[in-house]
């Protein structure tokens, strides 16, 4: 999986490309997450659009970045969710848990308003 990190109006964005699978992208997606919080970054994007999978470990993971950002006092949200990871949170009724939007500028103006 490859991780590219830009700033956008404070918030930081992770762009995430490839799979989030156990073994490949868990532990990347926790790793960065916790990198981010250490520097007193407390918004952060996840940016879905190029994911082409996630398996259980995935989706534990993007819990785990959840309760961990949560615990910080922080705010994470997703943005561009495809339909394959709409419809895997669905399953799982994690999408009420999730903030989650379909452009980049309204999750980014999102931050602003919570």
């Amino acid at each position: 999986m490859d991780i590219k990190e830009r700033v956008v109006d404070g918030v930081s964005v992770l762009d995430l490309a490839g799979k989030i699978v156990l073994g490949e992208g868990d532990l990347q997606v926790k790793e960065r997450i916790k990198d981010l919080l250490a520097d007193g970054q407390r918004q952060i994007l996840l940016n879905l659009a190029d994911i082409t999978y996630v398996d259980s470990a995935g989706l534990g993971a993007l819990i785990s970045c959840y309760t961990t950002v949560n615990r910080e006092n922080g705010k994470l949200k997703l943005v561009n969710l495809t339909k394959r990871i709409q419809d895997l949170l669905a399953i799982t009724k994690l999408i009420t848990v999730f903030d989650h939007f379909d452009n980049e500028k309204d999750a980014l103006a999102s931050f602003k308003e919570s």
